[in-house]
Formats: C-alpha cells, sequence, structure tokens
C-alpha cells in the first residue's frame, strides 16, 4: 500500500536528497577535462566558480572527490564512482531530452492519386522526390473520383470533373490536353490527310475504356471531326486501353502526361497531336498550404514534373 508521508518508502511523494545538478555539471566536467580551469572554459564558468561547486558538493557528500596536485585534479575512488554514475545518468537525459527534441519520424503524407495517373506518371518519377526531400515521408495510394480527407488520406492529386469537398484547397498543376496514340509503325496505315491536316482513316480501330467512356466523342468535338464507327475494343480501365495501344491492338485516347514518356521513348506516337480539353489536374488538401512546409515543397516539385518538356 502507498502513503503519503515523507520519507515513508511507500510513500507517492517521496522527497528526493539530490546534489545540486549545477554542482554536478561542475564536477562531471573537472573530472572529465582533469582541470577546473578547462572545465570553466566548457561551461563559462570562472575558475572559482568550479572549485566552490566542487567544495560544496564535497561537503554534501562528506567525502573528497579529487587530489589537487600541481594545478592538475585526480579522481579519488568515491569521485570515480561518482563521475561513473554521473555520467550514466546524464546519457540519460541527454537522451530523452535528443528524443524530445526529434520526435520519431513522422507519419507520412499519403497522397491519394487516380490510378492511370499513378502508374504511368507518378511512380516513375517519385525516385527523384525521394532523393531530393528524404526528410518527406510520402505514401501514395491508388484512388478516382470523390474522397474525404481525414479517413487516411491527407492531399489528392485529381481532375476537376467531379465537385470537391467544401473547404478544399485546390493548387492547379498542370492542363489536360488529349489526343489519339498508337505505335509508330501503325500510324500511316490509321491516318490520311485532309483538308492539310492529319485525320483518323475508317478502317482506323479505336480503343476506348468504360472509365472514360466518352473520350473518343470529346476529342472528335474538340477537333470538329465527323469520325465514322470503325473497328472498337472496350476496355474496363484506362490504364488497359493505354497499354492495348502500346501492344499494337489499335488508338486509344491519351492524355500527354500519361504518355509523354512512351512518345519520348518512341514506344507510342501521336499523328493527330493533343488539344486541350478545358480540365486540369489539382493538388488537393484541407487546409491552406503553408509556405516552405513539406506539403508545399511537394506542390513545387510535382509543378515541375509537370512542366517539365511541356
Amino acid at each position: 500500500m502507498k502513503t503519503d508521508t515523507l520519507g515513508d518508502e511507500n510513500s507517492q511523494t517521496v522527497k528526493r536528497r539530490l546534489p545540486p545538478l549545477s554542482a554536478l555539471r561542475c564536477f562531471e566536467a573537472a573530472a572529465r577535462l582533469e582541470s577546473f580551469t578547462r572545465a570553466g572554459e566548457a561551461l563559462h564558468l570562472t575558475h572559482g566558480a568550479i572549485s566552490r561547486a566542487v567544495r560544496a558538493l564535497e561537503e554534501d557528500l562528506g567525502t573528497r572527490l579529487f587530489e589537487r596536485r600541481s594545478h592538475r585534479v585526480f579522481l579519488t575512488d568515491a569521485g570515480r564512482e561518482l563521475l561513473h554514475s554521473v555520467t550514466n545518468a546524464f546519457d540519460l537525459i541527454e537522451a530523452a531530452a535528443r528524443k524530445l527534441r526529434t520526435p520519431d519520424n513522422a507519419a507520412p503524407l499519403v497522397l491519394s492519386c487516380e490510378p492511370t495517373l499513378l502508374m504511368r506518371w507518378l511512380i516513375p518519377r517519385i525516385p527523384a522526390f525521394f532523393a531530393a526531400h528524404p526528410d518527406i515521408p510520402l505514401q501514395l495510394v491508388a484512388g478516382g473520383g470523390p474522397f474525404v480527407f481525414g479517413q487516411g488520406i491527407d492531399l489528392a492529386i485529381r481532375r476537376n470533373d467531379f465537385p470537391w469537398q467544401r473547404h478544399t484547397q485546390a493548387q492547379w498543376l498542370f492542363d489536360e490536353a488529349i489526343g489519339p496514340v498508337c505505335r509508330p509503325e501503325q500510324a500511316a496505315g490509321w491516318t490520311r490527310e485532309a483538308s492539310g491536316r492529319v485525320q483518323l482513316a475508317d478502317n482506323a480501330p479505336r480503343l476506348h475504356s468504360a472509365t472514360r467512356v466518352q473520350a473518343w466523342e470529346q476529342w472528335s468535338a474538340l477537333k470538329g471531326l465527323q469520325q465514322s464507327a470503325g473497328e472498337e475494343q472496350v476496355f474496363e480501365h484506362f490504364y488497359f486501353s493505354l497499354q492495348a495501344a502500346v501492344a499494337g491492338l489499335g488508338l486509344a485516347i491519351a492524355p500527354w502526361q500519361l504518355v509523354r514518356d512512351d512518345l519520348d521513348s518512341g514506344l507510342l506516337v501521336a499523328p493527330c497531336g493533343f488539344i486541350a480539353d478545358g480540365s486540369a489536374y489539382y493538388l488537393l488538401s484541407p487546409e491552406a498550404i503553408e509556405p516552405d512546409s513539406p506539403v508545399a515543397r511537394l506542390l513545387d516539385w510535382l509543378r515541375c514534373q509537370a512542366l517539365a518538356s511541356a
């Protein structure tokens, strides 16, 4: 049973009888440096202040801690015993203080990104972000359409094709530009020139995505073209239609950012070029982004990646 009686070994309010911390600091420095003068310099105190602190500590403990010989000091057996305990105690205090001043690794920022953009644009570039910002932990998750902040998502990259939550902060990343893409060796057979511009041939096989069902219709309207119905294939996901184009199955309507690496490598070509569709991608956050914060640095990096080779 615990009591509240001072001095009782079971008391919850035991009064510790410890030497003054300032005196212990002076003792530790003098013992480590074997000199009161150098201890004073290390602690920004005078030789006399160190000497008085050590003398007061010896009086409190009732034993000599140093032998003083020829301007140097040497630990007695009692001094060595105390130094061992004081060093361990200071090490524990220093470790605890360091841990409190520098908390454990912060929880990573969870960034939700539309799956195809994540796979074809962000993931190939993210190693460069980690190399440039090793102090910013970032976790990527795939997700499209509406979402709720605070349910495991800190930030999101989305196209402005649906209404966002109230108070959502939106930072522009890049405008969307779309166009049909195919393998280089197939472009000549699936296109023709008319009125001084390249158009798709009637026999060009078109690849559709169930997640962007209006992509071909939208592109045709933006280009002012009347496209006759030809061979078509529908894929469950946008990413699959782009991979089908890479495999040579036909032409897919693609945003420039999602195929720019394939265009640069020569794996795909865009025979009709790209045209802005009026939409854009944004970095969404639940609150305003503080300057020079991890999120601000991520935003700057994303914009640089989006604008590179634009």
